[in-house]
């Protein structure tokens, strides 16, 4: 079991020194002619380099997008909430990492190997590289592209920024060296050339629609290069058959148990796990943040995307808007139960069904994906990360030929429909999607046009649901130009208004919202439902009000509502963030872009 594992414990060894080995190297502390001497020198140096998600960076990361509702100070919603500026958003801005990559690749030929296994360890570096240059072109679009290591003082350290299509094109460049160079057999928990590929095909979708919905970028005539790349790359990756989709034929669990797992090494879902094992020194578990009412609070948006278990819409659902928790997730989407907590869901340990707990500014709902359900510290602390997942890697396949108009219906059989199939859902046919495009998703995204813009809307709505929380929605948004999304707030689950409501689907009664000026009574003095236990107490009221549950109407009921500061979102300006005043102090050749300053 998780033999992997020890391979990471000893690279985490290196590691728990990489920052001070990293930064000594490349300055003073040993000359390249003394470290680059063999294949285990630049195995040493590239494990140094090895950076994954881990449960924060993925299971907690949503909290930016329309899939929740936070209480904390994300960047996304200050920026919408305040009056962002350089002097106010810092960060980003940080080169260090590049400078460590770099000064591998300028000095790695200087080994006693052979030039394949040297072109492995390049292609390794060059990957973190590509990765490195995609955030900051998320970020900031035009940055300066830098190819060797740089000292203070070099000239070139105060030159301006790139184009964003020159460093697009180094980016992918060195995705395309990695991807022919690095070896398929690497140790377990460190990217292989699959992994590559799946970050080659993820980069050139990004890119691609990126460029073909952002007019302010003057680059919609080379988006369908990138799209082009990224159904060609996907398509590689499918025809190795070396991955398949998890299904053993249980539709209410397949899906859960990726993000559940003591072991992904041998899931063939997965191309790249990060992986626990507290017995190893080596263990995380998130359930005190991901659970409940820390942050972060799934949306009712998120909850309505789900389809019917029998692939219809939810949306199309009469009186869909006011149904209420137990109702919401009757025949749905198997995926939407594996995601969030649902009724009747029963948590280790307890001896009942869970009833939700709720509060003001959040939700309701609680997030199930990333909670591990057990009381065993050795288990709760050793459950793997997958980073990535052949799902991906279909669904890029398929909105790529969707987005260049090339898309079969044999097409979505090879990708959607064999994601879909894994939770007994019907399959996605091409020409019915597009005979009849959502409205629901069509409104949220009105700048898709054309023939396929009821399928490109459904595998919009398939990445939502099969990717919520797991870090791929804000990228998305981004890509697709939907950012006047954020500029809802997010809301909860609806009650019709004070009264006793079932939150665990027996129909016994299970809360009482009161009004707010009532007084919440002791335990003995609490009404008990009819199976003789009490009912749990809120008072409930409008937002601001002195009540726990914040309701869209006060008393009337509605939805549970956040928030009431308004967003706005600044288009193109939000899209990207501002050079940090500070840099441009130090670097009068930078230029800030989309009416920063």
């Amino acid at each position: 079991m998780k033999k992997h594992i020890l391979l990471l414990a000893l690279l985490t060894g290196v590691s728990a020194c990489n920052d001070d080995f990293l930064e000594k190297l490349p300055q003073t502390s040993i000359s390249p002619e003394a470290f680059f001497n063999n294949e285990g020198d630049l195995a040493l140096y590239v494990n140094g380099l090895l950076s994954l998600p881990d449960m924060y960076g993925v299971y907690l990361n949503d909290q930016s997008t329309d899939n929740a509702a936070t209480t904390g100070a994300v960047e996304m919603k200050v920026v919408m909430t305040g009056s962002p500026s350089a002097q106010t958003i810092t960060g980003g801005w940080d080169w260090g990492r590049l400078r460590n990559i770099n000064y591998f690749l300028d000095n790695y030929n200087r080994a006693n190997a052979t030039a394949d296994v040297k072109a492995h360890y390049a292609g390794l570096a060059r990957y973190y590289r590509a990765q490195f240059y995609l955030e900051k072109v998320g970020r900031f679009s035009d940055v300066p592209w830098f190819s060797k290591t740089l000292n203070p003082g070099d000239e070139e350290l105060y030159k301006t920024q790139d184009p964003r299509a020159t460093v697009m094109d180094s980016v992918m460049a060195d995705l395309a060296f990695a991807a022919a160079s690095v070896r398929e057999s690497v140790p377990g928990g460190t990217p292989g050339k699959w992994a590559v590929m799946a970050q080659y095909a993820r980069t050139a979708l990004y890119e691609g629609t990126y460029r073909k919905y952002h007019s302010e970028l003057n680059l919609q005539a080379t988006a369908n290069k990138f799209l082009e790349t990224a159904a060609k790359i996907s398509a590689e990756i499918m025809a190795a058959n070396k991955f398949v989709i998890y299904n053993t034929g249980k539709p209410n669990a397949d899906y859960a148990a990726l993000f559940a797992s003591q072991d992904l090494s041998s899931n063939k879902e997965v191309i790249l796990a990060n992986a626990f094992d507290q017995t190893k020194d080596r263990g995380q578990n998130i359930n005190s943040t991901v659970f409940g009412d820390y942050e972060q609070a799934p949306s009712r948006d998120l909850v309505q995307t789900y389809l019917m278990k029998d692939g219809t819409r939810f949306t199309d659902v009469q009186g869909y808007q006011q149904l209420g928790f137990v109702k919401e997730f009757q025949n749905r989407d198997p995926r939407l139960a594996q995601t969030l907590v649902y009724p009747g869901w029963v948590r280790v340990g307890d001896p009942a069904s869970y009833i939700l707990r709720l509060n003001k500014n959040f939700t309701g709902y609680h997030q199930l994906k990333g909670y591990v359900n057990s009381t065993d510290n050795a288990v709760l602390n050793s459950v793997d990360v997958p980073v990535y997942r052949y799902a991906e890697v279909l669904l890029i396949n398929a909105e790529a030929k969707a987005e260049l108009g090339t898309l079969t219906q044999d097409d979505l059989d090879k990708t959607v429909n064999l994601i879909r199939a894994r939770v007994d859902l019907p399959k996605l046919l091409l020409a019915e999607a597009n005979a009849k495009p959502d409205a629901f998703l069509a409104a949220r995204y009105p700048n898709v046009t054309g023939a396929n813009r009821g399928v490109i809307l459904e595998i919009r709505r398939e990445r939502r649901v099969e990717f919520a929380f797991e870090n791929l929605r804000f990228d998305d948004i981004m890509r697709w130009q939907a950012g006047k999304l954020l500029t809802a707030i997010p809301e909860g689950m609806y009650f019709a208004g004070l009264g006793k409501y079932d939150l665990t689907g027996d129909d016994v009664e299970d809360i009482i919202l009161i009004d707010k000026s009532k007084t919440i009574p002791d335990e003995k003095n609490k009404e008990k439902n009819k199976l003789g236990i009490p009912l749990v107490y809120y008072r409930a009221g409008a937002i601001g009000e002195d009540v726990t549950v914040y309701l869209k109407n006060g008393n009337a009921g509605g939805t549970m509502v956040t928030e009431t500061a308004v967003r706005k979102f600044e288009d193109p300006k939000y899209y990207y963030r501002p050079i940090p005043q500070k840099e441009i102090l130090l670097n009068p050749s930078l230029k800030q872009v989309f009416g920063w300053n």
